[in-house]
């Protein structure tokens, strides 16, 4: 049987596999990605992208390509019994440099990320081709293959990246229970296309007779998702027949010129996998973790792993840090991506309920909701839903005991700077791929020593001097000695500051807080976080 060698092997080649293919091609590292299909399924599953989940894509190049295909601040809407709007979430914030609800089609999103790949010549990605068997020891992980010829072949590399879905194959191999529950009832999921109704916003109807979903689309197409009642028979409830009938009881006639693209019945899912790491293989998504989908975040949540991954990958990869750093994976996304389906849970009882009393007592309580300003702002710009925040991992805490308002361990704001040369640009992409040392009004590189400034350049770590807006002359704007120099042109940095004590903060490649602190404790604090990182 042939043999090959690459560095890490990717199971699974849909968004979530290939943007990590995607983070491994950008730090040239050896990757391939093992996807069975042959080609992409032809339509949308995943439907909902959130700014934090753009963010990901921004930080490979993909978010100002695939937005092109997506609808922005799309509005979120509840609806009772009696079709009247009882609350809508609004969100017009873009605290991440991006709108917050935003929507897609999956299979767009796909092909985009497919063809940009082409760029790094350092990723493979083989389609039709199936992972058999896994083994791994203290050198690496082995899988067997069936190629899409029908020949067998070995792959070795030094990890794996299981991104398969809810049925994972990697985690099953590796024997690693999926923890929750299933939900008793079933969802038919219809897509159609011909679209004309004049409803440019996710709708969650809670009807007490039947619940349903109504999503708006982009390129004329739409979403309805209808609950399944105790006893129905799955396989009618699926024919187009009594599809059309339950559309029409919505929209009249309009129905007729509606094209079924497909019909498919769901169950929903709760589930977390028992570990995210287990020696040299790791698991992302729905490979990890299985989400309902009225919260919108399953593809987002598994866009968040990547992130988080990604950069602990290459930097053990390029011997940059220690190994033991990936299991800081687990420790840092575990507890937000149980959240989030908890959020889902939360909002699908909200949506699910079939007594018409307990359906009018939620109705009234959220009216009551909408009368008092900050439970409705809070609703509004979907204030609910759990920030992730990492309390224990690769983070320097000042305090043992955090405090409400502590930045440190959440995702850094992402306002538009302007540089030297007056462009504006997105903070990110002044930032860098890795850790930047950002100071308010000072220069955070006058404050190192000769060592640690040649630590932190193996990391390709940028320092950065943010100064008020126009706060140089008109021709020459405040420069830094080592440091790039920006202007905060929105003052959205200066108000983020202004709730820290201290005017340096530390930022991760994933963008997370690592620290804050003073020039006087910089140092200290990186040489902490430099021996987190060996």
């Amino acid at each position: 049987m042939k043999c090959e060698t690459t560095q890490v092997i990717i199971v699974g080649g849909g968004p979530n596999g290939i943007t990590m293919a995607h983070y491994m091609g950008q730090q040239g590292i050896d990757c391939v990605v093992l996807e069975l299909a042959e080609g992409i399924l032809p339509y949308p599953r995943a439907v909902g992208m959130d700014d934090e989940a753009l963010r990901v894509l921004q930080g490979i190049g993909i978010a100002d390509i695939a937005v092109r295909d997506m609808i922005c601040d799309v509005p979120l809407r509840y609806y009772n019994a009696r079709g009247v709007c009882f609350a809508e979430v609004k969100p017009t914030a873009a605290e991440y440099g991006w709108p917050m609800r935003n929507i897609f089609m999956q299979q767009l999103l796909e092909r985009t990320l497919r063809d940009e790949l082409a760029r790094y010549p350092t990723v493979e990605l083989r389609q039709g081709h199936e992972m058999l068997t896994l083994r791994q020891d203290d050198e690496g992980v082995t899988v067997e293959v069936k190629g899409v010829d029908g020949n067998l072949y070995s792959l070795q590399a030094q990890y794996l990246v299981g991104a398969d879905g809810g049925r994972s194959s990697v985690r099953k191999q590796l024997g690693i229970e999926l923890l929750g529950l299933t939900h008793p009832r079933k969802w038919v999921v219809v897509d159609v296309t011909n679209d004309s109704l004049d409803a440019p916003y996710t709708a969650l109807h809670a009807d007490p007779e039947r619940p349903f979903v109504c999503i708006y689309l982009p390129y004329g197409q739409r979403r309805w998702e209808f609950m399944l009642k105790e006893g129905e028979d799955e396989a009618k409830m699926c024919e187009e027949a009594t599809i059309r009938r339950l559309i029409h009881g919505h929209i009249g006639d309009a129905v007729e010129a509606l094209e079924i693209v497909r019909i498919r019945a769901y169950t929903h899912n709760s589930r977390v996998a028992a570990c995210f790491v287990q020696g040299r293989v790791a698991l992302v998504g729905d490979a990890a973790h299985i989400s309902p989908p009225w919260a919108g975040q399953g593809l987002n949540s598994g866009l968040r792993d990547v992130a988080n991954l990604a950069w602990k990958l290459a930097a053990v990869l390029q011997g940059r840090a220690s190994p033991k750093i990936i299991a800081s994976y687990d420790v840092e996304r575990r507890g937000h991506a149980t959240d989030l389906i908890g959020l889902a849970d939360n909002m699908g009882a909200v949506l699910g309920l079939t007594n018409p009393l307990m359906a009018g007592i939620r109705d009234w309580l959220f009216q009551a909701v909408n009368t008092v300003d900050n439970l409705r702002s809070h609703l509004l710009e979907f204030k609910f839903k759990p920030k992730a925040t990492i309390v224990k991992g690769l983070v320097f805490h000042e305090r043992e005991e955090l405090r409400e308002g502590d930045l440190v361990g959440q995702l850094f704001v992402q306002p538009a700077v302007e540089d030297c040369e007056g462009v504006r640009r997105r903070l990110d992409d002044v930032m860098g791929s890795s850790y930047a040392v950002l100071g308010y009004r000072v220069n955070p590189a006058a404050a190192l020593s000769d060592a640690s400034k040649s630590y932190w350049a193996t990391w390709d770590t940028r320092f950065i001097q943010v100064n008020r807006s126009r706060s140089g002359s008109r021709h020459q704007p405040l420069s830094a000695v080592g440091a790039i120099s920006v202007e905060d042109v929105d003052n959205r940095l200066g108000n983020w500051f202004s709730k820290v004590r201290d005017c340096i903060v530390i930022v991760r490649p994933d963008r997370f807080v690592a620290a804050i602190t003073t020039p006087e404790r910089l140092e200290q604090v990186l040489g902490k976080l430099q021996r987190q990182l060996s």
